[in-house]
């Protein structure tokens, strides 16, 4: 059996973030934006910051997420599978107001300890900025836009 729809499945260390059949996804990847529709070839990629949008009954469903790879496969049903294996990722409804404001002041903290040279961990605070400036950055992008929760 051949569907032309796509099964979206996004992970995180900590959790399923999205498990769904989409018509198609827009993801950010090291080598660029790409958009996955159904029957696309195999492919697998890292993950850039920014959003992953996928397009259901012409809504969209946007997720901020932040590094890590994602895979393009036909799964058993025929399906198109789409797997993105993320470091971190939340749909953009998750990003309350409170949640910004805390992210906008954790950015400019780990700003400030980065400039400090004797703290060693500087992975951690990169990767702990990346996460906050994406939130930020997704948040602010999807504010006025429509989506499905």
């Amino acid at each position: 059996m051949t569907t032309k729809q796509i099964k979206l499945k996004i992970v995180t260390p900590e959790r399923l973030v999205l498990e769904e059949i989409v018509e198609q996804v827009t993801l950010p990847t090291t080598e660029g934006e790409i958009t996955i529709l159904p029957d696309h070839i195999p492919l697998i990629i890292g993950l850039a910051s920014g959003d992953v949008v996928a397009l259901n009954d012409g809504e969209h469903m946007p997720m901020a997420v932040t590094g890590g790879f994602m895979e393009v496969k036909k799964d058993s049903e025929g399906y198109t599978l789409v797997v993105v294996l993320a470091d971190f990722a939340e749909h953009v409804s998750e990003l309350t107001d409170d949640k910004i404001a805390e992210a906008k002041a954790r950015t400019l903290e780990l700003q400030e300890k980065m400039q400090n040279k004797e703290i060693v961990d500087f992975e951690h605070f990169a990767s702990e900025l990346e996460r906050s400036l994406t939130r930020v950055r997704i948040a602010d992008k999807w504010r006025t836009k429509k989506y499905r929760k």
